[in-house]
């Protein structure tokens, strides 16, 4: 395969024997992990198979590395929040969307309603209240036309046009109160300036795009690719604002475990409560693991493993240095060890949204 000319500074393609090899394994050591549950909170993502779980590598010359269920298909959920993040940005420019969205980590839950910040902003746009102001600010003469310059713009990144998961759709626009009180919310403070329900149903659709690892894999790589995907050779984010959505997903994509991501994976990425986590190593390749259940931040668990013995078996973090003389791929050996599991330091946090209530609440006209 030719290497694109901006490439060929760095060494030679990867080994493909070697990098599939410790794919393999890592699928291996943790397909029979039953660590976390399915976020059920969105009634059909309750019907997904727990058992699926998948890992792909788009690089920035296109080839492709993926083992397990990597043609299953499932809803994007907030892997979307990045590459709304760049169309807004091209739509409206850095100064309009800072003054409406910060870039600050919050510290709390994906789908918090706590608090804005000192500026009645949502922190950053990959906490949900943020990705609706960020959604808000897609520009288009209808409903219509906003969804379909949204949905062209991930096609770009995919490659190919993607589709809408209706069920899904409707199943988030039935229970989704509580992104319609962040909606309320960010809309009483001027952050959204168009009908809620109209921003909210272009919200949920967005979410209810349907992708595949590999598709993921490729969206992360085009991000890695300067905003061209590496499949089409097509630009698909602007170039100047690829460095804005990165550190958001550097500072922001994990939510509230951000800061332990850093430290244990270091990469820009984004999760979502569908199970699929993507990371991006910038000039190099994007790469998406896929698994449905989740922790109590909402991040896929087998995900987080796989993402931990990547790092540390390869050196793909973006503090390791030594890395910088050739492609990360070619450092990965066969994973033999797993990461070593972190001291526990913070108190427990969960989230009463990602899944349903374990009991149900009295009737009050039913109390004595």
């Amino acid at each position: 395969m030719t290497q694109h000319p901006r490439n060929a500074q760095l060494s030679s393609e990867p080994d493909r024997d070697r990098v599939m090899g410790a794919l393999e394994a890592l699928h291996a050591r943790y397909r029979d992990c039953n660590e976390g549950r399915i976020a059920d909170y969105i009634p059909e993502l309750a019907k997904v198979d727990p058992e699926s779980f998948a890992i792909s590598i788009v690089t920035v010359d296109g080839e492709v590395f993926e083992v397990g269920d990597h043609e299953k298909k499932f809803t994007i959920q907030s892997l979307s929040k990045p590459f709304t993040h760049a169309l807004a940005l091209a739509d409206r420019g850095r100064e309009y969307v800072m003054q409406r969205v910060g870039v600050e980590p919050s510290g709390d839950s994906f789908d918090s309603i706590i608090r804005l910040d000192a500026n009645n902003r949502p922190h950053n746009p990959m906490v949900n209240a943020g990705a609706i102001a960020v959604t808000s600010m897609i520009e288009g003469d209808t409903s219509e036309h906003r969804l379909n310059r949204m949905l062209e713009m991930l096609g770009r990144t995919i490659g190919s046009m993607p589709t809408i998961d209706q069920a899904v759709f409707e199943s988030e626009r039935t229970t989704g109160h509580r992104n319609r009180a962040m909606a309320h919310l960010i809309l009483n403070f001027g952050i959204i300036e168009r009908d809620v329900e109209d921003v909210l149903d272009l919200y949920f659709k967005q979410c209810s795009v349907v992708v595949t690892t590999r598709d993921m894999a490729t969206m992360a790589a085009t991000l890695a690719n300067g905003g061209i995907n590496p499949k089409t050779i097509e630009r698909a984010i602007e170039r100047e604002y690829i460095r804005d959505v990165l550190t958001v997903m550097h500072t922001c994509g994990m939510y509230n475990y951000a800061g332990e991501w850093a430290y244990t994976v270091g990469l820009p990425a984004k999760s979502g409560v569908s199970g699929g986590i993507i990371a991006v190593v910038p000039g190099q390749f994007g790469i998406c693991v896929y698994s449905p259940p989740v922790d109590e931040r909402g991040n896929s668990v087998r995900g987080i493993k796989v993402f931990e013995d990547l790092s540390r078996n390869s050196g793909m973090h973006v503090f390791e240095t030594w890395h910088q003389t050739g492609q990360v791929l070619n450092h990965i050996d066969e994973v033999k060890d797993p990461s070593p599991a972190l001291p526990d330091t913070t108190q427990p946090v969960g989230d009463a949204t990602v899944h349903k209530r374990e009991f149900e609440l009295e009737d009050p006209s039913e109390m004595n």
